[in-house]
């Protein structure tokens, strides 16, 4: 009975040996196998570089509407958020005693221009002096200035919209008495946004009024508001080395406001470049490695990586144009890696037919 167990050992142990080799045979059949990867020619194109800041947007015109002078508003002719033309009237103010001074000036230039006239008839007669005359020529003049004094004081309690846009909430109500300074709401055209924004000293060549830029918001995801570039500011910030720069974006549906936190993102000119998407590109610590496929295998080279923008990066150093660079695929590769090319799915139809 002590033999049985002796013999089971031997016989495994012979086995062992020839399950290693058919291991081994079946990694290298595996290894052997060519591996189906997508793959991509370089070749230099246009490539945009982009700058990348925070703006604060600003209407394009924008003003507090207040009163010039202390009286109780008598009406208000506005609601909240409502969309106004230049001219149109918004506030009233108590004016009677305004009104009434007016009332009198009038009188008193019609009484001046009646004495003018009479005076005018008398010197062509020689019957009074021409001193006289200018006297009363002096007295009408006089009589007008204070008419068109009274008349402004009168304009003074009626406001209105200096220019076309969008108002703020309403600050008072009928009856309230206001100062010179009471905000009574806010004006904003809206048609268009200003968005300032400020970039390093560094890039000063690179800008220049006229260039696109996208501006983003996290109200409205997923939607880019396209404008240009209006202004480059005159100076550079000594403590900061940056300049600020105005953009104009328009804004035909209202969504962005002024004080809205914009993302911006500035198109610098076009440059030739190798471009490959982000995703043929191993990253290894600070080492950054892409696939290229010769004699039909594929090799690990270093590269050097520049920019990057919307899924792609530039690639400065490491392989030259015409290199055929793995894309889709690189997760099962190892260097040496026979590779073929993966065929295209056929589109199904509607019906489910190719």
């Amino acid at each position: 009975m002590s033999r049985v167990p002796l013999l089971a050992a031997v016989l495994l142990a012979a086995a062992l040996p020839g399950c290693a080799r058919k291991d081994a045979g079946a990694h290298r059949q595996d290894d052997a196998r060519p591996v189906a990867v997508t793959t991509t020619v370089l070749a230099p194109r246009p490539y945009h570089d982009a700058l990348q800041a925070l703006g604060t947007a600003q209407a394009r015109e924008s003003v507090a509407i207040t009163a010039k002078v202390s009286d109780v508003v008598t009406r208000l002719a506005f609601d909240s958020g409502q969309r106004v033309h230049a001219g149109q009237l918004l506030a009233d103010m108590n004016s009677a005693a305004q009104r009434a001074d007016v009332a009198a000036a009038q009188a008193s230039l019609r009484d001046a221009e009646q004495q003018l006239r009479r005076g005018d008839e008398l010197a062509r007669q020689q019957l009074i002096a021409k001193s006289q005359l200018d006297t009363l020529d002096a007295n009408r003049d006089a009589a007008a200035a204070a008419l068109a004094s009274r008349r402004a004081a009168v304009v003074d309690r009626t406001i209105s919209a200096p220019f076309a846009g969008v108002l703020g909430l309403r600050q008072v109500s009928p009856g309230a008495l206001v100062t010179p300074g009471t905000v009574i709401t806010t004006l904003d055209d809206d048609s268009s946004i200003k968005l300032d924004f400020t970039l390093p000293e560094s890039v000063l060549s690179a800008i220049a009024p006229g260039q696109a830029v996208a501006a983003r918001s996290d109200a409205w995801p997923g939607q880019a508001f396209d404008g240009r570039i209006a202004q480059v500011d005159s100076r550079v910030d000594p403590a900061t080395r940056a300049v600020k720069v105005r953009a104009q974006l328009p804004n035909p549906d209202g969504r962005l406001r002024a004080g809205m936190l914009l993302r911006v993102q500035v198109q610098l000119p076009a440059r030739r470049a190798l471009v490959v998407p982000e995703i043929a590109v191993q990253q290894e610590g600070e080492q950054a490695y892409v696939f290229r496929v010769a004699g039909g295998k594929a090799d690990k080279v270093p590269v050097k990586l520049g920019s990057r923008h919307e899924g792609e990066v530039e690639v400065v150093s490491g392989v030259k144009p015409g290199d055929r660079i793995v894309v889709e695929g690189t997760v099962k590769l190892h260097p040496g890696s026979r590779v073929v090319e993966a065929k295209a799915t056929p589109t199904a139809t509607a019906d489910g037919s190719p």
